[in-house]
């Protein structure tokens, strides 16, 4: 009779701490879904400030502005030639380099909701949690790989962002994999806009992809290498751009989440920019 008793307190003991282990992990859950909702409010909140104290002006070319020139022949209905007239945008960052002095520029992806201060600093990790006012922040914000440069635009210029579910950071470049985003051409463009330069890209590749490094190099020991490099992220592409590239070509990357495992990732090239005096 004692040996069932022992038997059934066995059991209790387990029941109990199967019990205890679940209440944890549902504690846990709910603090972690309120820290979300909490610092999701702050990133609305900040993005709020920055757009009310913020304009961002089209500008027109000037003697300033120059066409990047093009190695290959464009046919004559090629979108290039409609891009190549969109106004550049400009920002004044004198209230934003006052919040952040890291700040480095500003982006705008069209079809997106990406309309964003981008920040840097000396590694890829402060800004996945920490926001545009450096608090703490889950959400993050949008940042330039630490070893680009704005001054001189390496061959392949990264930034990166959380995909936020909310679409806020780059939540919204998953639109680039749907066909209504691919199907209107005006989407196809990205305008940057730094206290030294505009400048206008045009995108020539999207795709999720399972995370690897092999789309963030920066760095490259040859011209073959390169143009390796590039000929492997246009065939990577969801969809067909018809667009050129060769190793005289600057490129711009946008990185984010997709789910746990896989990326989104943005690529395109520069075709027009313009100094600011």
């Amino acid at each position: 009779m004692a040996k069932k008793k022992y038997k059934l307190k066995w059991k209790n003991l387990i029941a109990l701490l199967i019990f205890l282990i679940a209440f944890i992990f549902l504690i846990k859950s709910g603090i972690d879904l309120i820290n979300y909702f909490i610092d999701t409010n702050n990133t609305n909140e900040e993005i709020k400030n920055i757009e009310d104290a913020v304009k961002i002006e089209e500008v027109p070319d000037n003697e300033n502005t120059e066409i990047i020139e093009q190695k290959e022949q464009i046919p004559k209905n090629n979108p290039y030639w409609d891009y190549i007239k969109m106004n550049l945008i400009s920002v004044n960052f004198d209230d934003l380099l006052k919040i952040n002095n890291e700040t480095k520029g500003w982006i705008q992806v069209n079809g997106t909701n990406i309309n964003y201060p981008f920040v840097q600093t000396s590694n890829n990790d402060y800004y996945l949690t920490h926001s545009y006012d450096k608090s703490y922040n889950q959400a993050g914000w949008v940042f330039m790989d630490y070893r680009n440069d704005t001054i001189n635009y390496d061959k392949n210029t990264i930034l990166y962002a959380h995909g936020m579910n909310n679409k806020t950071m780059f939540g919204s470049l998953r639109n680039i994999l749907n066909s209504s985003w691919y199907n209107n051409t005006n989407n196809h463009i990205i305008k940057l806009s730094t206290p030294t330069e505009n400048t206008l890209w045009q995108v020539f590749s999207v795709y999720h992809i399972e995370t690897t490094n092999d789309y963030i190099q920066t760095e490259f020991t040859s011209d073959e290498e390169y143009q390796t490099f590039l000929d492997m992220l246009k065939g990577r592409s969801a969809v067909i751009f018809d667009t050129t590239l060769n190793t005289t070509d600057k490129i711009l990357t946008l990185s984010t989440c997709y789910n746990k495992t896989d990326k989104v990732v943005m690529h395109a090239k520069l075709i027009k920019r313009e100094a600011r005096s």
